[in-house]
């Protein structure tokens, strides 16, 4: 009987002090999903021009982007991003950042237009008027934080002109097969 009591003692502690993190079994860093609940990266004073603040991850392994966007019909256009390192988290996914999963935000001249969750999106021509237009991509983690390497958020930035005639799209920077390992990080022309 005492064993018993002794034994349900124990149990109690261990449930008062969060399960296994208190007792020993299992990691208490690791939920059941198999994803770390640990906090990733470092968070710098730094942020983005919506207030978000950037979360710092050493070069070597981190995420990494290109984006290619080509001419459609109808003055439409397809935009094609290439991330290494990095998964798109589905829509629901809890706010915790996680290595290399999250979602990329696409801006045309600043504007936020889009997050995407797919590496695919079509970006209708009434967002991109006559002219050249800077449309970037923007790596974040699901806590809404900014990827990002030596103090400078993940993105890449191509140069799109739309005009009566015809239409182009210049990368600023190639996509992810040519330089992206090169640079994990792209300073934002100012």
């Amino acid at each position: 009987m005492r064993w018993t009591r002794g034994l349900l003692t124990a149990l109690a502690v261990c449930a008062l002090l969060g399960g296994s993190a208190g007792c020993g079994a299992g990691d208490a860093h690791e939920r059941r999903d198999g994803v770390s609940a640990s906090p990733v990266g470092t968070l710098l004073d730094d942020m983005d021009e919506e207030g978000r603040l950037y979360r710092e991850v050493d070069k070597k392994g981190a995420p990494e982007v290109g984006i290619e966007i080509q001419p459609d019909s109808a003055d439409s256009w397809d935009v094609r991003l290439t991330v290494r390192n990095f998964r798109f988290s589905p829509a629901g996914t809890r706010p915790v950042p996680v290595a290399g999963r999250g979602l990329a935000h696409l801006y045309v001249d600043g504007r936020t237009v889009a997050r995407l969750r797919t590496a695919e999106y079509h970006l209708a021509g009434d967002l991109v008027p006559r002219g050249t237009h800077h449309v970037t991509v923007r790596l974040y983690a699901d806590d809404g934080t900014a990827w990002a390497v030596q103090g400078q958020p993940i993105e890449r930035t191509a140069d799109i002109t739309a005009s009566g005639a015809g239409r182009t799209a210049t990368p600023t920077a190639s996509p992810i097969a040519a330089q992206v390992a090169a640079h994990a990080a792209v300073p934002r022309a100012k």
